[in-house]
């Protein structure tokens, strides 16, 4: 019997259960990524208060979680090339959810930073598998549609922690939030036996039957048996160095790819962390809790339409839009008065920055070749981890600074004016599809050299 190609059955399949249940986790393990990054901005004017803590202080408190989800990604992600990517994320989950249920019995900062810390090292550790799970396991025709839905779980995870803070924090106080993070060790028993392992992964530890296993259940039509010959088809320069992307015209672009996921998360980040204090220290007399949640549901528009509108139009002109959107929505939070209009820029702020981000995911991997498209995607979001840990301690030292309240927002507006601008200097012409057109036309050419 002829082998049977494992990558191609899985591209060739179409949508079903297991399908759903890898969505379902994968996105799962995003929400409580979402529930991480919104929970800090939650409690922070509790935790100012209660510790009296400046807002420097309070700042590089709220990075020292992104600093250990930046050294997580690194250090997790080539472990699962050792362990699986399901054993990877399994770890990481139980780590991530241990120590943010335990934050909630810190009673000093130096302990809460610790912990936040350790729970950081998971989560930048779980959220990269995570992705490469769902994409391995997703039909062609679908891969960015489940990938833009699994990431829409972050969002969701921000509604859920500014919603839950409104209900619990006055009643139950700011530890409850913390203990709700440790839920997800209550799944771990099921994520362990329905969770399937990466085919990639299982090819190379030569796990017939469990290959056999899973790809009945991604194409109920196959039927296993013992004499079939599993196989994956490797494309030639896989696992490119990072040195690739800087050759054929690309130096530029991949530059400014990694200025825009830096200018995206820094704004994501600082404000997460600071729109609450900023919306109370306005004297606004609404919680700014509320304004946290308003931020987080607009980004779920944001992330699907501007995944639906991207796939319809060119992706990096609705980039430059959404940048543009952000920098002038943040920029007139700071001038406009009222409520009615504030909700509604708070909004448009959350769908362009958060849904921002998606769409960047999404553009980077259709940009770069197969061959160099996780190397492309991953140091991207590495250098953009750098813009994620300078929001929340940038945020803090301009709020020491007493500056009116309109420049408070400008700080975080102009991030939004300089990601469009790096984006409309991305060279399309060296990108995956320009690429492709070339070789197809070398290939051409060659073919009409050999007619007689």
């Amino acid at each position: 019997m002829s082998p049977v190609n494992v990558t191609k059955m899985i591209d060739e399949s179409k949508f079903n259960r297991f399908h759903g249940l890898v969505l379902f986790w994968c996105a799962f393990v995003i929400v409580f990524d979402g529930y991480d990054l919104v929970i800090y901005g939650s409690v922070l004017p509790l935790l100012m208060n209660e510790w009296s803590l400046s807002p420097a202080q309070a700042g590089t408190l709220g990075s020292v979680a992104l600093i250990g989800m930046m050294i997580g990604a690194l250090v997790f992600g080539p472990m699962a090339d050792k362990w699986g990517r399901k054993n990877v994320i399994l770890f990481c989950l139980a780590l991530f959810s241990l120590f943010t249920g335990l934050i909630g019995v810190t009673d000093n900062p130096f302990e809460f930073g610790i912990y936040r810390f350790i729970s950081g090292l998971g989560l930048g550790g779980v959220m990269p598998n995570a992705i490469a799970l769902m994409t391995e396991y997703s039909p062609k025709k679908l891969k960015s549609t489940l990938v833009s839905i699994m990431f829409s779980g972050y969002s969701v995870g921000g509604v859920l922690a500014a919603g839950l803070a409104i209900l619990l924090i006055q009643s139950l106080g700011w530890r409850s939030l913390f203990f709700i993070g440790a839920l997800p060790l209550l799944a771990l028993p099921f994520m362990y036996k329905t969770l399937p392992e990466s085919p990639s992964f299982l090819l190379i530890k030569n796990q017939q039957q469990k290959i056999g296993s899973i790809l009945s259940k991604v194409n109920p039509a196959f039927s296993y048996q013992k004499n079939v010959i599993f196989t994956e088809h490797v494309k030639e320069g896989a696992g490119a160095p990072v040195v690739k992307l800087f050759k054929n015209g690309r130096a530029l672009s991949t530059f400014l790819f990694w200025l825009s996921f830096f200018m995206c998360l820094l704004m994501i980040y600082g404000l997460n962390t600071w729109l609450p204090k900023l919306m109370n220290g306005a004297g606004i007399a609404v919680s700014g809790l509320v304004f946290l949640l308003t931020l987080n549901l607009g980004a779920i528009f944001g992330a699907v339409f501007g995944g639906k509108w991207a796939d319809k139009w060119n992706p990096k002109s609705v980039l430059i839009i959404f940048f543009v959107a952000a920098g002038v929505s943040l920029t007139l939070l700071g001038l406009v008065k009222n409520i009615f209009l504030l909700y509604l820029l708070v909004a448009i702020a959350g769908a362009s920055t958060i849904g921002t981000q998606i769409i960047c995911n999404a553009y980077i991997s259709q940009y770069y070749p197969t061959e160099m498209r996780s190397s492309g995607l991953g140091w991207a979001l590495g250098f953009g981890r750098l813009g994620a840990i300078s929001g929340p301690i940038i945020g803090g030292l301009v709020l020491t600074m007493n500056l009116p309240f309109y420049q408070n927002f400008l700080v975080f507006a102009i991030p939004g004016i300089l990601g469009a601008i790096s984006l409309f200097f991305v060279q399309e012409k060296y990108s995956n599809s320009f690429v492709n057109q070339s070789y197809q036309r070398e290939a051409s050419e060659e073919n009409e050299a050999l007619l007689p």
